[in-house]
């Protein structure tokens, strides 16, 4: 497909689409190339300043596949994309990795992590069981860090992941090596006794915020530990009880509008029961 558009003679060829990955991934590399030479914008860019966009097109590809968007996710994977090649053009730049490197490096390290297809000596000791391929995985990772500590292992965890996501995983690393309740139980009692914690701090000092953050993470953290044990996500629990909230919320703002009523003129009970409306109704629908 061509675009029309007036453009420089020596750009035109980029208006054409890549006929297969190959070709497709060298025009956007000549793309970001080009940008990088001549975009005011994107030649002030750096590792640093792109962080925040690699983040967010992240979440965005999370959303379209929450979604079940196809065309939307075939989009966001495309800004994923660009961020990985800008990084690498990046690199390239500074004399550190170019983009060949990195692609190199990731097909060396899928290769080394599934010794049960890629080595002929394990071609007839076939892994069948998914979690003793993960089992498989996370113990070459271990070998090619050289971290023999549970700790350092807590410590490799992403800074910049979500807390629920990273409390998950550190609680995890933990459980591997034995530090766990032995059932769901143990982590139900800890939520009961880290909310009473919470409680007493608030009521013996309520302008202690430090305290009081600090029992709510521990409440929090106790919540994930519960999640673990019941195989559940915590971001996706959250996720969906947010949905819910907004879709349930929005019900009483029309219940209310369709009254002639203001949300902010309407007393606590009166909302309240809206809310409990909205539940009954859903309830109904399902």
């Amino acid at each position: 497909m061509k675009i029309e558009v007036n453009t420089k003679n020596e750009y035109k060829h980029l208006y054409t689409e890549g006929k297969d990955s190959k070709s497709a991934l060298e025009r956007l590399e000549s793309i970001i190339s080009i940008l990088r030479k001549e975009c005011p914008w994107d030649r002030e860019q750096t590792h640093e300043s792109l962080r925040s966009g690699m983040l967010e097109e992240a979440y965005e590809v999370v959303e379209a596949i929450n979604n079940k968007d196809k065309e939307n996710l075939k989009e966001e994977l495309g800004d994923v994309m660009l961020q990985v090649i800008f990084h690498s053009n990046l690199g390239e730049e500074e004399g550190d990795f170019n983009l060949t490197e990195v692609i190199n490096m990731e097909c060396q390290k899928m290769i080394r992590r599934h010794p049960h297809v890629f080595l002929e000596e394990n071609a007839n000791k076939s892994i069948k069981s998914i979690d003793k391929v993960l089992e498989k995985w996370e113990n070459i990772k271990v070998q090619e860090k050289g971290r023999t500590s549970t700790t350092c292992r807590m410590k490799e965890v992403p800074k910049a992941l979500p807390a629920l996501t990273k409390a998950y995983k550190v609680q995890k690393r933990a459980a591997e090596s034995g530090f766990d309740w032995a059932d769901v139980s143990g982590a139900f009692d800890k939520i009961k006794e880290e909310r009473e914690e919470l409680i007493e701090a608030y009521n013996t000092n309520p302008l202690n915020q430090k305290e009081i953050e600090a029992e709510l993470g521990d409440l929090l953290f106790s919540c994930v530990n519960a999640a673990r044990f019941l195989k559940a996500d915590p971001e996706t629990a959250l996720e969906y009880t947010i949905e819910k909230f907004i879709r349930r919320f929005a019900y009483v703002e029309e219940k209310a509008l369709s009254c002639g009523k203001a949300l902010e003129d309407m007393s606590l009970d009166e909302m309240d029961a809206l809310w409990e409306l909205s539940k009954k109704e859903e309830a109904s629908n399902k």
